[in-house]
């Protein structure tokens, strides 16, 4: 298994970061890891999306877990490994503590993790920021 984590702290409510969590067409908007995003559903369990990352191939993804205004999970399913990121809104001094963590498992997790998880997760710290900057907003 391969895993990483980074949190952030916001002076902005968890229900307003979850509304722009939910608004997965938004995502592009603040997200520069995703260049355009297909969505086939509510943002509810079981609902598939794709998100084109600049320059790259679509990536087919799904929710897998949703507790309103607390945490979600995505999950891209490549056969011998998965990659699952849960997002996750905690309680800090004053506002929201905003968690991002992915892990990388399956019997090939141990190869591709090691190459994949950093080309994955090198950009949270910059989408976190930009998050921060759109809650605090309003």
């Amino acid at each position: 298994m391969w895993e990483y984590e980074h949190s952030v702290e916001t002076a902005a409510s968890a229900g307003t970061v979850w509304r722009h969590w939910s608004d997965m067409a938004a995502w592009p908007r603040w997200n520069d890891g995703i260049e355009s995003i297909e969505i086939d559903g509510p943002f509810a369990v079981g609902t598939t999306f794709t998100m084109t990352p600049p320059g790259d191939e679509p990536i087919r993804m799904r929710l897998t877990e949703v507790e309103p205004g607390k945490w979600f999970t995505d999950e891209m399913d490549a056969g011998d490994f998965v990659v699952r990121t849960v997002h996750r809104l905690e309680p800090a001094d004053g506002g929201t503590r905003i968690v991002y963590r992915t892990e990388i498992t399956g019997p090939a997790a141990d190869e591709v993790g090691p190459q994949l998880g950093p080309a994955i997760t090198a950009d949270f710290p910059d989408v976190l920021a930009a998050l921060v900057r759109l809650a605090e907003e309003g």
